[in-house]
């Protein structure tokens, strides 16, 4: 069994073993397991069946991961992406007035693109278009966006007025955040594996001695049942402006959201080949577009790689095997959920700062003295966390190189898919928003 594995996932080759996988998997799956709890929260607010959600949300990202696992088999996790799910709540449902049966009708056509897309290698062709100071600089940048997810989620930083604020720092809830982070950074200092994952456990048992996580009343339930929610698609307005301009947005965030998270933590993993390639990225984004196509039909909203998958990388993961327990552990969440429920954000949150600064040092690969490079990497950076969006700041990050090299004389220096993205980046900003 051992040797079968090592040969399918080619750990050899990838410098790994079946051990690390593991661990890093379910390191993944600690990480971004808050989603299970965030996403039926967000879309039971359009009406959705709460509990039915949750299951179509683990189903979803079993079947997705998986495909990642044993298709592209790359150590990427899947799952109900965030921002996107606001989206389908807040916007289509709250503020345009729609039903949840439209959304998920937006997001299926969405994820029948995608498909389409990826077949065809359109996706890929724009992965691989992507400067590889931008691919760099989409790693920083998602490094210093997924530590500003920790540090909201943690309360450690708060949304105030004008800008982000400094939160409440003497609490219980504080104290498990940083025991966790400090933890995380000591246990990495002796280079000790599976830190993140030690860290998490440890402060979820502080967390139950300060009195600010329960022991669960019971280990396992039954997973609530998806009829309420599953297939309920909408498809009599499929042909109208405003169900394209849906469409559109959740096809535009999902593209670029998948793309930068792919480049950064295939770039953090040291998967990009010389070319600043990533092999079977093609099947990657097939995985995703599945996983969405699937999502949307059980009854939850856009799945997408997450970033998250960055923890799991640091951790020694680097194969398929990596999303394979990821898998499994989403699958065992199913009768499981209020033991994974008791872990707090806090926890959690730690690991995303860690992980942040892991991605970070990608910074030094960026040649800041040809500010034709710099300046497009800078804005790509900055822009992700002010922004709140991996999204803009590619298209930032795309619209400056492109304007950069076209006005330099460098214009050979970029690809004319570049040109072409930057184009419709400027119409979308101009036009669309």
């Amino acid at each position: 069994m051992e040797a079968k594995l090592g040969s399918f996932f080619h750990l050899k080759e990838n410098k790994t073993n079946i051990k690390t996988e593991i661990f890093a998997g379910i390191t993944t799956f600690m990480t971004m397991s808050y989603i299970l709890a965030v996403n039926p929260s967000i879309l039971s607010e359009t009406g959705m069946d709460k509990g039915a959600v949750f299951t179509a949300t683990v189903i979803s990202s079993v079947i997705a991961t998986l495909f990642m696992a044993l298709f592209a088999k790359l150590p990427f996790a899947l799952s109900a992406g965030m921002g996107l799910n606001a989206f389908f709540t807040y916007t289509v449902v709250m503020q345009m007035g729609k039903s949840w049966q439209y959304a998920l009708t937006a997001v299926f056509l969405e994820g029948i693109i995608f498909v389409i897309l990826s077949l065809f290698g359109i996706r890929e062709m724009i992965f691989n278009s992507i400067p590889l100071s931008l691919k760099k600089a989409v790693s920083v940048g998602i490094g210093l966006f997924i530590a500003e997810i920790g540090l909201l989620n943690a309360g450690i930083i708060v949304p105030g007025e004008i800008s982000l604020n400094l939160g409440k720092i003497a609490s219980k809830e504080s104290l498990v955040f940083f025991f966790a982070l400090f933890l995380m950074g000591v246990l990495e200092v002796k280079k000790v594996k599976g830190s993140l994952l030690i860290g998490i456990i440890a402060s979820t048992i502080l967390s139950i001695i300060l009195q600010t996580s329960t022991l669960p009343q019971s280990v396992v339930q039954v997973p609530p049942s998806i009829s309420p929610i599953a297939f309920k698609l909408q498809f009599s307005d499929i042909f109208t402006l405003e169900m394209f301009s849906v469409m559109f947005t959740f096809l535009f965030v999902d593209l670029f959201d998948t793309l930068g998270t792919l480049t950064g933590v295939a770039t953090k993993a040291n998967l990009l080949d010389k070319d600043g390639r990533l092999p079977n990225v093609g099947k990657a984004l097939l995985s995703d577009a599945i996983g969405t196509v699937c999502g949307a039909l059980l009854g939850t909203s856009t799945i997408t790689t997450f970033v998250e998958s960055a923890s799991g990388v640091e951790q020694g993961g680097r194969t398929g095997l990596t999303a394979l327990s990821t898998a499994v552990c989403f699958l065992i969440s199913l009768i499981f959920f209020p033991i994974f429920a008791i872990i707090p954000s806090t926890a959690t949150s730690a690991a995303l700062v860690i992980v942040g600064l892991f991605m970070a040092t990608s910074i030094i690969d960026i040649d800041f003295s040809d500010y034709t490079e710099s300046i497009p990497a800078f804005l790509t950076i900055i822009i992700m966390p002010l922004a709140y969006s991996i999204a803009e700041g590619i298209a930032f990050g795309m619209i400056s190189y492109a304007l950069l090299k076209l006005f330099t004389g460098r214009v050979k220096e970029a690809s004319v898919v570049v040109y072409i993205l930057a184009v419709v980046f400027l119409i979308r900003y101009l036009f669309l928003i």
